[in-house]
């Protein structure tokens, strides 16, 4: 069993929790993900790393209630615990095998969206205690969807704050934060986007036409979070690719976000995930119980 020691409101809907996993935060790098389950009957949850605690055997997530087994996460409190909670999974971010020297040299931006401020914190703070500067945009609908203000000004060497209603900070989205930084003379030579698809997909957009290289998470996608389901099989580069054994993160001026979009749709009915297994074949993946593969 996994005990929760820490459980925190962030926003509405929005809950922070600090997890005893010590195998898992022994290990773990920025990017990286992990797979919770309740108990017997709950759901496999894939949710991103947001901190972890080498010394006190820790890893903190963040979750949004959406269904039914976020509903019974939101439920659990301190003592409580989860049956299992498997990780480190995924690839590490890309720029913590990257030479510190030629990274301090980088201008490094982030951009933010909602819940995805969750995944880009560790990557924000590997950097800062790396002695790498970078500035971070992040941001969401309205002021009380704001999460980790605090934890990221002391990590970030500059943070703009975006809200798309205005009531707090910069009133716009990422976007529009990112295109006025450099308006007003600003110069960044790498991006990384991680929050909802349709924000990530113009925010590439946007650094494409800026000339700006781009990482982007594909954590939002994933189900199994395994590789066996095919939920999170999305095109890069035309090649076909899975978000939860080959990312989450990808070179976002690579990804089909229309397809991968569309294919997110389709798999919530089981209508829609017939006709992508039909449609894909043996490279649609299959195994975890959810996609009919294993029938």
């Amino acid at each position: 069993m996994y005990p929760i020691v820490k459980r925190k409101k962030l926003a509405d809907k929005i809950f922070l929790m600090d997890v005893k996993a010590p195998r898992v935060a022994k290990t773990c790098e920025p990017g990286q993900f992990v797979i919770v389950k309740i108990d017997d009957e709950g759901e496999r949850i894939p949710l991103t790393i947001c901190d972890y605690d080498r010394e006190a055997g820790t890893i903190t997530i963040v979750f949004q209630t959406v269904g039914a087994s976020t509903m019974r996460m939101e439920e659990l409190q301190e003592g409580d615990a989860f049956q299992d909670f498997a990780g480190p999974l995924g690839c590490a971010s890309e720029l913590i095998d990257m030479d510190i020297e030629k990274l301090k040299k980088k201008k490094i931006v982030f951009i933010a969206g909602g819940v995805g401020t969750a995944p880009v914190y560790p990557q924000v703070k590997w950097l800062h205690e790396h002695g790498v500067d970078c500035d971070v945009i992040m941001g969401s609908k309205t002021k009380d969807l704001l999460i980790l203000v605090d934890e990221m000004e002391k990590v970030a060497k500059n943070l703009y704050v975006t809200t798309d209603d205005g009531s707090y900070g910069f009133h716009g989205m990422g976007t529009n934060q990112l295109q006025a930084l450099v308006d007003e003379g600003k110069v960044y030579d790498h991006c990384v986007a991680i929050g909802p698809m349709i924000m990530m997909k113009f925010v590439c957009l946007l650094t494409k036409k800026l000339h700006i290289p781009t990482i982007v998470s594909m954590n939002p996608i994933m189900v199994d979070g395994t590789g066996m389901c095919g939920a999170c099989r999305l095109t890069v580069g035309e090649e076909v690719k899975f978000a939860c054994v080959d990312g989450p993160e990808f070179d976002g001026h690579l990804v089909d976000f229309d397809q991968a979009m569309n294919r997110q749709q389709l798999y919530k009915t089981d209508e829609g995930r017939a006709i992508l297994k039909l449609q894909e074949g043996d490279t649609h993946h299959g195994g975890c119980g959810h996609c009919g593969g294993d029938e």
